[in-house]
Parts: structure tokens; C-alpha cells; sequence
């Protein structure tokens, strides 16, 4: 499974068009409990490409390839994972999405996040994307989301 150039997603050799992802069509996501919206969109010319994403006049940035990384860490999981949402200067919660985004044991070796005091909240923004996408499963309760890998 691979995310294309142009948008599409590539899975077990065939590719499927996903809606949105660019400046201009941006993913019109909401945080899992379902309350607030924000946008995402891929920025393959930056380096590294990056994922955008806005929130209100907020602006966060991680890497790109946080999206296929996560989806692989999570189908190494096995089962759900709690999200464990947490701004930069809070500690994440152990085994989260959250902890593994910032974890030195992760593909990157660290943060996911590229704007440095705005780094956090990893585990709010990337799951609704992988679901949107068709990556993820989550839940949609107001408090202790957890999502897992679709396969």
C-alpha cells in the first residue's frame, strides 16, 4: 500500500483515487469526537514533503510519510491503540499514537511533527486522515479514542 504523487492511493498493485489532498482540494477532516473541523494537504515539494494541516489560523506540519508509517505501526500492533492526543509540552500517554509520534523508536527517530511548539497533538490529526483514506478504523467517543489498521 503507497500513497502516489498525484493523490492516489496504491494498494496491492491496483490504485484508487482518493478525494482531495492538495492545496487547492484539501482533506476536510473532524477530530474524532467529531467537534471540531480542519483541513490536511500533502506538500510534496517541501523538504521533506510534508504533511499540512490547519487548524482555525493554526498551522501544523509533519512529515508526509507519517501517513504510511503509522498505518505499518499499527498493523504491527495487531489490535486497537489508544490515541492519546496530547499538545508538545504535555507527556503522551504510553503505548499511544501519540507516544509512538514522538518515540525515538520510530522510522524517523523522533517527532513526526515539524514545527517545532506545534509538534504535538499527533494523535488528534493523523487518525481521522488514515480513516479517511480507508487506512484506520476509529472510534468516535468524546474522550479515549482508539483506532487500529484496516488491512
Amino acid at each position: 500500500m503507497a500513497l502516489t504523487r498525484n493523490g492516489a492511493l496504491a494498494i496491492d498493485g491496483g490504485t484508487a483515487r482518493m478525494a482531495g489532498g492538495t492545496r487547492d482540494d484539501p482533506w476536510v477532516l473532524k477530530t474524532p469526537p467529531g467537534k471540531s473541523e480542519y483541513t490536511m494537504y500533502r506538500d510534496d515539494a517541501a523538504d521533506p514533503p510534508t504533511l499540512v494541516c490547519e487548524v482555525g489560523s493554526t498551522t501544523l506540519t509533519y512529515h508526509l510519510r507519517a501517513i504510511e508509517d503509522l498505518h505499518a505501526w499499527l498493523v504491527g500492533q495487531g489490535d486497537w491503540v489508544p490515541l492519546g492526543a496530547a499538545d508538545e509540552q504535555k507527556p503522551a500517554a504510553d503505548g499511544s499514537v501519540e507516544a509512538w509520534g514522538r518515540s525515538a523508536e520510530n522510522p524517523v527517530g523522533g517527532w513526526y511533527g515539524l514545527r517545532k511548539g506545534y509538534r504535538g497533538r499527533f494523535g488528534m490529526y493523523l487518525p481521522p486522515l488514515l480513516e479517511e483514506l480507508g487506512l484506520a478504523e476509529l472510534t468516535h467517543e468524546a474522550r479515549n479514542n482508539r483506532m487500529r489498521a484496516r488491512t
